[in-house]
């Protein structure tokens, strides 16, 4: 058995990039580098970048349009510094939606020439803002037919985020009561519309602009936060709190209307700002004993469940995630797309908020 795929044997329909007409063998692409961590000016666009080979369980993805996520800006800004300064220059981005390109020897699920949509995990050092990303086999999955490129590459990485605090860690069930904080954003409304689907009594809060969308998609109550006090407004108690805000007050406000038993599930967890403050040997056991101490405290306090949460790849819920795109039961709006040479201007647009939606890189 070979150990990973060679590049001679790396086949793709179509190289335009190369400017060939039949089919070749993709040893370089263009890609988004980062070489030092700031704003949206120190990301550069290379012409050549190394395709690296395949492993015998990835896939080569020739993208067609890639989603900026918050995790991009604040890598870009630092965030994870003592992870990933080591290993500058870093390519960004997570989620994906393209073609198979090729695969490699041990892919039984895809093959060349399918279209596809997936999302890497959060510590990916060669991300997808490039010609062609590498993901591994269960980190993709069958594009939904019904969705553009932009529209599917939009889902992944904020659906798979909330998936895993919702089903892996609460496990919620048919007929619980769950609140989303902060379901303006791309994971909260991803949050809300998998809570639904799983027959759950969804709340949220967002704000005033986000209200009419989420009461759309099945929500019961949505709270506009910047004009009431939501936990008057918020009735009686939940089986589940994912809070996407994640700072103390509402921190505060999800474990005090818990049920006990219930789960309280943020997105902010301490683990990455605590590691770069104190650097990898001190910070990453200072930060587990942060979240135990956490754990145990309101575990006595309030009898509830604590938990930062992170996104993972889930073979599972992504072909679920799949479903429910294909079924119409789960978006993620768009508010702009650009061209990927313009990733300087679409992280601009991003850092300042004013686009409603997700921001998504489009690769011709």
């Amino acid at each position: 058995m070979m150990r990973s795929v060679s590049r001679r044997r790396i086949e793709i329909a179509t190289i335009s990039m190369l400017g060939l007409g039949k089919r070749g063998i993709a040893t370089t692409c263009r890609a988004v580098l980062l070489p030092r961590f700031g704003g949206p000016e120190v990301l550069e666009f290379h012409d050549n970048v190394v395709v690296p080979d395949l492993k015998p369980n990835q896939v080569l993805v020739r993208a067609r349009a890639v989603s900026i996520n918050p995790l991009d800006t604040r890598m870009r800004s630092g965030y994870g510094r003592s992870i990933f300064e080591p290993l500058l220059p870093l390519i960004l981005g997570r989620d994906i939606s393209g073609e198979v390109a090729a695969v490699g020897n041990s892919v039984k699920s895809l093959t060349v020439g399918q279209e596809v949509f997936g999302a890497l995990h959060p510590t990916a050092v060669r991300g997808t803002y490039t010609d062609y990303a590498i993901l591994a086999e269960d980190e993709l999955a069958p594009k939904p037919g019904s969705l553009s490129h932009v529209e599917a590459s939009a889902i992944p990485f904020a659906a798979l985020t909330a998936w895993r605090a919702l089903k892996s860690t609460a496990r919620i069930r048919e007929g619980q009561r769950v609140l989303v904080i902060g379901g303006g954003g791309a994971v909260g409304f991803s949050a809300i519309q998998l809570a639904v689907a799983a027959g759950c009594h969804v709340s949220t809060t967002c704000g005033g602009e986000s209200i009419s969308r989420n009461l759309a998609v099945g929500a019961e109550q949505a709270v506009d936060y910047t004009t009431e006090d939501a936990e008057i407004a918020l009735k009686g108690h939940f089986d589940a709190v994912l809070d996407t805000i994640g700072v103390p007050d509402t921190e505060r406000m999800g474990i005090s209307i818990l049920k006990r038993g219930g789960h309280y599930m943020t997105l902010q967890g301490e683990a990455a700002s605590v590691t770069d403050r104190h650097g990898l040997a001190i910070g990453l056991p200072m930060a587990t004993t942060i979240l135990l101490k956490k754990q145990i405290q309101y575990r006595y306090s309030h009898g509830i469940e604590y938990w930062w949460n992170y996104m993972r790849a889930d073979a599972e819920g992504l072909h679920e995630i799949r479903r429910l795109s294909e079924a119409g039961k789960l978006q993620v709006p768009v508010g702009k797309t650009f061209p990927i040479s313009q990733v300087r201007e679409a992280h601009e647009a991003k850092d300042r908020r004013r686009i409603p939606g997700k921001v998504v890189l489009e690769i011709d």
